[in-house]
């Protein structure tokens, strides 16, 4: 048997069927290794070839087992956004321990969390870990203890670090679900921050691609390395070309941060959305030109990712969920904005193509709120 035939035999481990996971098994599948994916129900929409295993990630038991003959382990799970403190870490540890037992390198998929905020200055992978926020110090304290299984030889290591995705599957997301079927659907788009301020996003096929690569070279061990995005452009730019993908202008509201607060006391996933809102109240601008000059993988075109991600959002056909979260928070707002407000000021769209805000009685966001549900507007 040669030496080719090994490897494409080499059996790839994924935990998680998410979008990360997903991309990572399709350009594993193109390069023809045999793939196997974890996750809790056994169940995922893989191509013929494709196993599909359940298990608990935190068991190091069952990661022991299933993990092994595997050559590669992507750890591509996440727990739900609201869980991150308390299920984050076991889980990452179960994984480690599954790929560590059984001699596997391990490739972790991981977001820019734990830098906190730069003041606007790039994102390169030499940046101390600052984060402020409770969701990026857990995502520090995991990335150091990735390393440090590595620096000790328990398991070789590498970690992608990606922006804010996009592209198909991706749902849960900045630009996901909230952005293009409400697009789509001649809606106005929800956005945090500011618009104009430069911000990377990165294509989800152009990960499944990096981590994929980082798990074929063994100079990528034992580092950390940003994923190949686009060019970066402000958020008003990436959707002045979802408009023209779609054949159509977004339309734009943006949303305050202390709006976000407000909703946040009602609703605990906007309350997490929350806490990272500073990403877009100042320049994030991702630099991956050391994975670029390593391996020398470019991202995919803005035009030609947006118009992947558009074809993909008309095919699922499927209405947002944060749509439905959206008008149940206006609801909130506008039902409770008298009391929890003061009666001086707080701030209110002003329905136009693109909502500004300015400082006004709650009872008038109070109207507003109960016009958009009455609308069906999102």
């Amino acid at each position: 048997m040669t030496n080719e035939s090994n490897m494409n035999n080499e059996l790839h481990v994924i935990f998680g069927t998410g979008p990360v996971g997903l991309a990572v098994m399709d350009e594993l599948v193109t390069r023809g290794k045999r793939v196997r994916m974890i996750n809790r129900s056994g169940r995922a929409s893989v191509p013929a070839g494709v196993e599909v295993a359940s298990g608990d990630a935190t068991d190091p038991i069952f990661t022991r087992q299933i993990c092994a003959g595997a050559a590669v382990v992507y750890q591509c799970s996440n727990p739900p956004y609201t869980e991150w403190a308390e299920r984050f870490p076991p889980l990452q540890a179960g994984v480690l321990e599954g790929a560590a037992a059984n001699g596997a390198k391990l490739i972790s998929m991981e977001n820019l969390y734990m830098y906190g905020s730069t003041g606007g200055k790039p994102l390169v992978e030499t940046l101390p870990y600052a984060a402020q926020t409770r969701k990026g110090q857990v995502r520090a304290a995991m990335a150091e203890a990735l390393l440090t299984a590595h620096r000790q030889g328990k398991v070789r290591v590498a970690t992608g670090r990606a922006a804010d995705f996009y592209g198909p599957r991706v749902r849960v997301s900045a630009m996901g679900e909230r952005i293009f079927p409400v697009a789509l659907a001649g809606k106005s788009v929800q956005l945090m921050g500011n618009p104009d301020l430069p911000h990377t996003y990165t294509y989800m096929p152009d990960i499944g691609k990096a981590l994929a690569i980082l798990g074929e070279r063994e100079e990528a061990l034992g580092q950390v390395w940003h994923i190949p995005s686009a060019a970066t452009v402000t958020s008003r730019q990436f959707l002045k070309l979802v408009g023209e993908a779609i054949g159509k202008p977004v339309k734009i509201q943006t949303v305050p941060k202390f709006v976000l607060q407000l909703l946040g006391l009602f609703n605990a996933d906007i309350r997490e959305v929350a806490e990272m809102v500073y990403q877009f109240e100042e320049p994030f601008v991702v630099d991956a030109s050391k994975f670029t000059q390593a391996f020398g993988q470019q991202a995919t075109a803005l035009p030609a990712a947006i118009q992947a991600t558009v074809a993909w959002w008309r095919q699922a056909g499927n209405k947002s969920s944060w749509c439905a979260l959206v008008k149940i928070s206006r609801y909130i707002v506008g039902y409770y904005a008298p009391s929890v407000c003061s009666q001086s000021a707080i701030a209110c769209p002003i329905s136009s193509g693109e909502s500004s805000w300015r400082l006004c009685n709650p009872r008038t966001i109070t109207a507003f709120c109960a016009g958009q549900v009455r609308q069906n507007s999102c």
